[in-house]
């Protein structure tokens, strides 16, 4: 005769109901959720031991979506000006769209702080911190195609959908804080290219998954959806969740343990926990008006002032998107990068001294960049395609730049060069294999040994590839 289920089958002893949560684990979060416990007894949720001693403990990447151009931003080309109007050996690059002449960059450039580091006009505030910047100009990718350009540069697989840089980071070295995801990722207005890809955990499990907002909600408890129930007290709705978790585990255990299934119960258990400090991390109101004013105004500047907080109250990796969709895709107009500049430039210089002032600079490894570069040369015109101006570029993965400041690179360094258009990478190029290889490096992670065993074989963020640039390291 079958038992018939009672309550009483879902009353356990303590001991053997923390010990039997999501492998322990589980319960002891719901113990801390519930207790007050202290971040360093929740095991795999807390801070990992990497593989040796790395400089940088945090990372902020500035996403620049859509493709910015190094030769109107950090790769200057007087050959360029030399040659505007004039065609130009391609030498077998091939484009991705038609492309003619060479087109000189409208932006001056001028050498800035005791390195003599050249910067666009496009950039006078980053230009402030030129001496904390190391400039990648030899960068190179696969293809010139924004989709696959998208998932090497955050997943380090331009085909198949894998593990974000993201996710691997927060494997890696765990989180600082278990009251706030350790991976968050804002974008303004909606989803970039590639939604959730971007930032998801594929196999890893799902806690390493990154948490996304929308950044051009003004409201904290509007970004933030279903913080906060209006209609029970914290100690009810702590009794709820206690009840709820105790039968979400009997249902785990009938399921073996799957692990999308301890993910989703450890996603509640978060969401829980952040009531307690989300509202204040994200609400940047609540900093002096000197703060704000020194980041300025707008979704990109607000977005580096909550990046500043979210690093003060140990968030691992933020990613800090433009905007949706592509914005830095200057097929038609490249002087559109002035408007582009304009919007996110203030708050990056901000940032950069902000976090040099207190301290946290030296600790947190910025990122600047977008999935590839444009094309020295013009793009023709085509039919719906672009609206003929004849003063855009085409996407180019040959060659780009990309520039890290703090965690331990060098500061006021220029690092490989692009040929005399700046097309291609020729001297010391580096392919997102080796960026990535080089930012787990400054982490204190050998790329080669932080792995995944999945489907029969050990994964990693660089696959087979990928080599640590030492020449850029402090």
């Amino acid at each position: 005769m079958s038992h018939a289920w009672q309550p009483r089958d879902l009353i356990v002893d303590r001991r053997d109901f923390l010990r039997r949560c999501g492998m322990g684990f589980g319960g002891m979060a719901l113990g801390s959720m519930l207790e007050g416990a202290s971040a360093s007894s929740v095991g795999m949720q807390g801070s990992a031991i990497p593989h040796f001693a790395g400089k940088a403990k945090r990372v902020v990447h500035l996403f620049m979506n859509g493709g910015p151009s190094q030769v109107d931003t950090f790769d200057p080309k007087p050959a360029l000006q030399e040659q505007h109007g004039k065609p130009i050996s391609l030498e077998g690059l091939k484009t991705e769209r038609p492309t003619g002449a060479a087109l000189r960059s409208p932006f001056s450039f001028q050498r800035h702080g005791q390195s003599g580091l050249e910067i666009s006009e496009l950039f006078p505030h980053t230009a402030k911190h030129a001496d904390d910047l190391c400039v990648i100009r030899s960068m190179h990718a696969d293809v010139p195609n924004h989709e696959p350009s998208l998932m090497l540069m955050n997943c380090g697989e331009g085909r198949q959908v894998r593990p974000s840089m993201g996710s691997w980071i927060c494997y890696g070295l765990g989180s600082e804080n278990e009251n706030l995801p350790s991976y968050i990722s804002l974008c303004p207005g909606g989803m970039p290219i590639k939604r959730s890809e971007n930032w998801r955990s594929s196999f890893l499990p799902g806690r390493f998954q990154g948490t996304y907002l929308d950044s051009s909600i003004q409201q904290v408890d509007q970004m933030l959806e279903n913080l906060h129930n209006t209609n029970v007290s914290d100690v009810r709705q702590a009794k709820q969740l206690e009840f709820l978790q105790r039968i979400n585990q009997e249902h785990l255990r009938s399921h073996q343990h799957d692990p999308q299934l301890e993910a989703r119960i450890r996603s509640f258990e978060l969401a829980y926990r952040m009531q307690s400090e989300a509202t204040d991390a994200f609400d940047t109101s609540r900093e002096p008006q000197a703060v704000r004013d020194m980041y300025g105004p707008g979704n990109f500047a607000r977005q580096c002032l909550m990046a500043r907080r979210l690093l003060e109250r140990g968030v691992r990796y933020i990613q800090l998107w433009h905007g949706n969709e592509q914005p830095w895709d200057s097929h038609d107009n490249i002087e559109d990068h002035r408007r582009l500049a304009g919007q996110c430039d203030q708050g990056i210089g901000a940032l950069l001294g902000d976090l040099k002032m207190r301290g946290l600079l030296d600790e947190t490894l910025v990122v600047w960049g977008g999935e590839f570069g444009r094309t020295p040369v013009v793009e023709l015109p085509q039919a719906g395609s672009n609206s003929g101006v004849m003063k855009g570029r085409d996407h180019n993965h040959y060659g780009f730049s990309m520039w890290m400041a703090g965690g331990g690179v060098k500061g006021g360094h220029v690092h490989g060069s692009t040929d005399e258009f700046g097309f291609a990478a020729v001297d010391k190029p580096v392919h997102v294999h080796d960026l990535h290889a080089t930012i787990l490096h400054l982490l204190g992670m050998n790329h080669e040994k932080l792995t995944y065993h999945y489907s029969g074989r050990d994964f990693r963020l660089t696959d087979v590839h990928g080599k640590v640039v030492h020449e850029i390291i402090a």
